[in-house]
């Protein structure tokens, strides 16, 4: 499928370009405020419309090895982590272009992979700084309200945090506490003093002075006249000691704390409702559904306050999706179970189940008439024949499929879950027969059902005897389905259920069926963040603050490079030639600034496409603001922290609320977001050190200077 076209310089490394132009595709799906494409087959004139990565390069032709390598690498992030994905195939771009960049100025390959490699494990290191540490947050759970996540958000004062414009959002009473016994002085980010003296007193008569300071006449400038104008008792490094001055210390348990002469600031936690606002990133009617599965699922588990007896684990493996296109968004929400979709010829059959205990048949393969297991290997010159099915050679599937009836009448089953495919004819006769036959089942809805039932998964319908049947089953009609819905999509959903049963679905719907297939990604994007923050106990401060800290930490470490000569790169480099290190003194100052122009214009078109700013020039200007105070205060990391300290809000906002109470905390989960820079730069050092093209078949003389350059199409 054709979406664009770019010039291919071949005197370039070929294959650098490439991954540029394929990441190019794909940046409007950066940060919150996501683009849709349409994305059309030149052929067929058919057309798909995207919101995801994900999607896009399934919908591409990407049949060039690099092509099919980027694939391969967004692939493996999303089958492992369901996340991370757009900041990998962004990083990709911005760091091809950057090697590329590297290779024109004459900078060996080998020193490129080096200094790259060095520059990104030393950024993973250092944003451990902007961890925080997550604790017990379901102990509250029963008393604490649920998630309400407001309609919509004005997130365009990204990186360092959206911010709601509705009134929705929770936000705890006790940060509003943490941040009035804060010894500083409390402004609203727009630049105006918060209206609530009583509550938000300044600690002393300069403090005080301050707060009726000039107001700046832009909103993009405000933070930033605020911070250079205004005396704070907050200072900028924790490497340096004044009098009254605030530092940051980390304490045993990893909770990041601000010692002042006030109680102290701690980040860190212990509310699942504050996580998940941090965690849903513009996704927050998805969020939503993944707060009452997790609660659902907390119910079930019996874990009632004062009843605990073992620590709840939020459980993803049990959990599921069921969309239905075509049906008001009032549809979606969460309910025990399993529900799926069946032909709506049924609705006479479940309405016959639905008063009655059923027994169920669990087969983990295809219910099909020539299925073998994967161990079969069938021979051409052997004849195989079942005793047990008593049939000739020349037996037709409808003799096997009357077989398969009688096993089931035999044993009164009623409803038989396959894992694989099902014979179209069996279901047919099932259902003449008031039996119910669904396949292709999750393999962990099996098991769920095995557990519950008791019922014993079976290879081959053979195989079922008294011991292999479970009981218990209800099945019943989901909820009724406008008619004009029903009919369209020719298909109806049902749910089973069973006392005990560890399941979770949450039904997707949408009248729009484009939308249903974004709709469903979101909600695992979402849902698998949250599951790698309770897996991992920690999260990092987000809205751009750990891409914020690793552009300024490569900037300090290339300034370094500049004046220290060779003393920065000595210990890595003890045993290699004269000459090598030399090359390392020169170049090693271009390939990390480079290397953090990467994230420079990561952090631009996160802020570009939130429509914060009119360009990604404007934007970059407003970040450059931000590097320079950070380079300033002497501690990009504590002066991060410090700017977060200051009413929950970030350093790169433009635009806040005069509301404090709804200014929540934006999160960014920790491992699936350094294994995608692990991933980008070892895609493009990958490609950076093959051949920029190999030529076969073709004379020296067929080539001439009107081939230098050419098309990529995508």
């Amino acid at each position: 499928m054709v979406m664009a076209c770019r010039v291919i310089n071949k005197r370039r490394h070929v294959g650098l370009q490439q991954l540029s132009s394929f990441a190019e595709t794909g940046r409007t799906f950066l940060g919150p405020v996501k683009s849709s494409k349409f994305i059309i087959d030149e052929e067929c004139h058919e057309s798909v419309l995207i919101s995801s990565t994900v999607r896009l390069l399934e919908s591409l032709d990407l049949t060039s090895a690099v092509g099919q390598l980027l694939r391969e690498a967004v692939q493996a992030q999303n089958n492992t982590y369901r996340t991370g994905t757009s900041t990998l195939l962004f990083l990709v771009g911005a760091w091809s272009s950057a090697a590329e960049e590297c290779l024109h100025l004459g900078v060996p390959i080998s020193l490129i992979v080096s200094v790259m490699s060095e520059g990104l494990n030393s950024c993973i290191e250092e944003v451990v700084s902007l961890q925080v540490p997550i604790h017990n947050v379901f102990d509250r759970m029963v008393n604490t309200k649920t998630f309400s996540g407001p309609e919509t958000f004005s997130v365009g004062v990204y990186p360092f945090l959206q911010i709601p414009s509705g009134t929705g959002l929770i936000q705890k009473e006790r940060d509003l506490k943490d941040v009035a016994s804060q010894s500083l002085a409390i402004y609203s980010l727009s630049g105006r003093p918060v209206k609530s003296p009583q509550l938000f007193r300044s600690q002393d008569k300069v403090e005080a002075d301050e707060n009726t300071s000039q107001t700046p006449q832009t909103l993009k400038n405000s933070l930033l006249a605020d911070t250079r104008c205004r005396k704070s008792v907050l200072t900028h490094s924790r490497h340096f000691s004044r009098t009254g001055n605030n530092q940051w210390i980390s304490k045993p348990d990893g909770v990041l704390e601000q010692l002042s002469a006030a109680t102290p600031k701690t980040y860190r936690c212990d509310d699942l409702v504050e996580l998940e606002v941090g965690l849903s990133h513009g996704g927050h009617s998805s969020m939503k559904l993944v707060d009452e599965a997790v609660r659902l699922q907390y119910q079930n588990a019996g874990m009632q306050q004062g009843s605990c007896t073992v620590p709840f684990l939020f459980d993803i493996s049990r959990i599921f999706t069921c969309c239905l296109p075509g049906f008001p968004e009032t549809f979606s929400c969460v309910c025990p179970g399993y529900i799926t979709v069946v032909s709506i010829s049924s609705t006479a059959l479940i309405k016959e189940l639905q008063n009655q205990p059923i027994r169920i048949v669990l087969v983990e393969g295809d219910l099909t008439e020539n299925y073998r297991h994967l161990g079969f290997n069938k021979s051409a010159s052997i004849k195989t024949v079942s005793e047990s099915l008593k049939v000739q050679q020349d037996g037709s599937e409808e003799l096997w499929t009357d077989h398969v009836l009688q096993v089931l009448i035999k044993f009164n089953v009623n409803l038989v879950l396959a894992q694989g495919n099902v014979s179209e004819r069996l279901i047919e006769k099932c259902t003449d027969s008031k039996r119910l036959v669904i396949g292709s089942v999750n393999g962990n809805v099996m098991r769920a059902f095995a557990e519950a039932s008791g019922a014993v998964q079976v290879t081959y319908i053979t195989q079922v005897n008294e011991n292999c049947v479970g009981s218990g089953v209800c099945a019943t009609i989901w909820r009724s389905i406008p008619f004009d819905a029903a009919d369209e999509i020719n298909r109806m959903a049902i749910m089973l259920k069973t006392e005990g049963i560890k399941l979770v679905t949450v039904v997707l719907t949408s009248p729009v069926t484009a939308q249903v297939q974004t709709k469903e990604d979101t909600f695992w994007t979402c849902a698998y963040r949250l599951y790698h923050a309770l897996k991992e106990q920690k999260v990092f401060l987000g809205g751009g603050a750990v891409e914020f800290l690793c552009l300024s930490h490569l900037q300090i470490l290339a300034e370094q490079s500049v004046n220290k000569g060779n003393q920065g790169c000595s210990g890595w480099l003890h045993n290699t030639s004269s000459w090598l290190a030399s090359s390392v003194t020169q170049y090693r100052p271009t390939v990390l600034k480079l290397l953090a122009n990467g994230w420079r214009r990561y952090l631009s078109t996160l802020l570009y496409n939130t429509a914060s700013y009119s360009s990604e020039f404007e934007a970059g200007t407003f970040i450059q603001h931000h590097l320079q105070n950070a380079t300033d205060s002497g501690s990009a990391s504590s002066y991060i922290l410090n700017e977060y300290s200051k009413l929950n809000s970030g350093i790169l906002n433009s635009d806040i609320s005069d509301k404090l109470e709804q200014i929540p905390r934006v999160y960014d989960v920790v491992t699936p977001k350094t294994e995608a820079w692990r991933r980008a730069l070892d895609l493009v050092l990958l490609v950076l050190q093959t051949d920029s093209e190999i030529i076969t078949g073709l004379e020296q003389t067929q080539i001439n200077s009107q081939e230098s350059e050419g098309f990529l199409f995508l």
